[in-house]
Formats: C-alpha cells, sequence, structure tokens
C-alpha cells in the first residue's frame, strides 16, 4: 500500500485538511503560527495563551470560548515536525449522549459567570475560581461512564496510550487486563436490563476498590473493563486477576431480591517494548480474555 504523501499533491492535502473537523496549524519555536486550516482559524487569537514558555511534544485538554455562548474542551496535541517546527492539533471533544445534559448545563454557568464578571469587576476573581471549577468538572463528566462513575472508553484508551509512552521512554514494566463479564447477556434475559445495569455497577465498584494505586480501571465497552497496571509484570498482573476473579465469586451480587451469580473472564498481557503498540497492546489482551472463555470462564489466561 503506498502512503499519501506519494500520490497526493499539496493542493489535495489543503483541500483535505480544510475539510478536517480538528483545528490543525504548524507553529515555530517561539510559538507563533506558520500555517494552518480553515478549522483553526477561531483559535488563532485565542490559542497561542496554551502553550507553555518552552515549547515541546505534549497533549493536554484545553477549554476555548471559540464564541460568547459555548465552551469548547478540546483534545490538543503539540507534535514534533521538521525544520524545529511543531504540529498542533486541537480536537474537540463530544461527551456520549447520557453526558449531554450536564455538560449543558455546565455551559449555561459558564455564561452566567461571564455575564456577572462584566456587572461586578469586584468579583471577578472570585467568579474566575468558579469558572475553573465548572471547567474541571466539565472535564471530568467527558472522562467519566455515565453508569458505572469510572473511566469511559475515551479516558481509559488515553490513558493506556500515556502509559505505554511512558514504559517506552524510561524502559519500565506496564502490563493490561480486559475483563469480561461472563454469561453478561443471560443475566439481562433473566433479570432485565435495569438488573443488568445495576450489575454492571457493582462489577465496576468492585474492580475499582479491589485494585491498588497506581493502578486504574475503566469501562472498555459493554460488558467489558480495562485495567492498566504501571510498573507491574504478568506475574502481578495474574496474582491481581485471581484475586479480583475471587472477590466476584465468592459475593454473589445483590439486587433488590434477586442474587446474581457473577464470575470473569481475564486476558492479561505485558507490553513488548520495542514490539508492542498500545493497540497491539490491547489486541493480546483480548485474544486471551477469549481464551479463557474457551476454558469455561470464571477465569485468567496469560498472552504470551
Amino acid at each position: 500500500m503506498r502512503k499519501l504523501a506519494e500520490v497526493l499533491s499539496t493542493e489535495e492535502f489543503e483541500l483535505i485538511f480544510d475539510h478536517l473537523n480538528a483545528a490543525v496549524a504548524v507553529v515555530e519555536k517561539d510559538g507563533s503560527f506558520f500555517a494552518w486550516n480553515s478549522a483553526f482559524e477561531p483559535f488563532k487569537k485565542i490559542m497561542r495563551n496554551a502553550f507553555p514558555k518552552n515549547l515541546t511534544e505534549m497533549h493536554w485538554q484545553e477549554v476555548f470560548l471559540l464564541d460568547e455562548e459555548t465552551p469548547t474542551l478540546c483534545d490538543c496535541f503539540l507534535l514534533n515536525a521538521s525544520n524545529g517546527r511543531f504540529i498542533l492539533i486541537a480536537e474537540p471533544v463530544t461527551s456520549d449522549s447520557a453526558s449531554a445534559y450536564q455538560i449543558q448545563k455546565l455551559h449555561k454557568q459558564v455564561k452566567l459567570f461571564q455575564v456577572e464578571s462584566e456587572f461586578s469587576k469586584k468579583l471577578a476573581h472570585n467568579k474566575h475560581i468558579e469558572l475553573e471549577g465548572v471547567i474541571a468538572q466539565a472535564k471530568e463528566v467527558s472522562q467519566t461512564d455515565a453508569l458505572t462513575f469510572i473511566f469511559n472508553r475515551r479516558a481509559i484508551i488515553t490513558e493506556l496510550q500515556h502509559e505505554v509512552l511512558r514504559a517506552e521512554r524510561y524502559n519500565t514494566m506496564l502490563s493490561i487486563s480486559i475483563i469480561d463479564v461472563d454469561h453478561f447477556k443471560s443475566i439481562n434475559d433473566s433479570f432485565g436490563h435495569p438488573i443488568g445495569d445495576s450489575i454492571l455497577q457493582q462489577v465496576a465498584h468492585r474492580l475499582r476498590d479491589g485494585i491498588r494505586h497506581p493502578d486504574v480501571v475503566g469501562r472498555y465497552g459493554g460488558e467489558e473493563f480495562l485495567i492498566i497496571l504501571p510498573n507491574s509484570d504478568i506475574h502481578a498482573a495474574s496474582e491481581q486477576a485471581a484475586r479480583l476473579g475471587k472477590i466476584m465469586r465468592e459475593k454473589p451480587a445483590l439486587v433488590k431480591e434477586h442474587v446474581v451469580q457473577v464470575t470473569l473472564s481475564i486476558g492479561i498481557a505485558q507490553l513488548k517494548i520495542g514490539k508492542d503498540t498500545w493497540e497491539t497492546l490491547l489486541n493480546r489482551a483480548d485474544n486471551a480474555m477469549y481464551d479463557a472463555k474457551k476454558k469455561g470462564r470464571d477465569c485468567y489466561v496469560v498472552s504470551e
């Protein structure tokens, strides 16, 4: 397969970038903008304030007031380019539907703070503190799964990407576990989706309470969860998987008058530095999880 750079002209690349939703710009060492796409136009006057004094490759989240009505939460990436320049990408974060109402309420609060600050300069400092709190709350909502109140898929994948980069940079260990709730479809069919949702909440809370710091857990999708274990080898991840499986096995979930036996199938993989990407690491853990199901469920399997 040929690379795009080999087959597309400069005009075609310009056409592609002007149709992207993400704002893209080329930044000089001093932070000045050298070139940008049309989506970056609203960012030009305000984006400069988001940079640290010394430019370096980084990823952060920032709320920008692109118009007078609505603040926009963006994922921002500053990447090394040629000639000492940087590529700046600002991608608007879209929240899931379950969080949309909360985000809308937060937007209204931001607008209220702006109006009040115009009429009362003495309260400007206090309102700035409150605004920062609202922005922090908006960021938290965008990272939280609406059902289980742990990291959502986007947030836990972002955390994994950061940990893989950290492990590669410092040559440290990193392991992950993908966890699937056994026979979850049967639980939904037998007891109904509200009971199934309550089961997922209880599983999420037991996983969250059953891991050590700095391990993190997030909802990977449906009835699947992802645990990231920094500075941990396959043996530490296996011990954790055995402990979590025992916790679920020995204490059935209690929902109203229903007592539901819940077990877990767990796939474990350790990062192979120089060979794995975050995606291949996930795939290996996912394949190991399916091997655990083939073995009869209620167990863990380690990827080779």
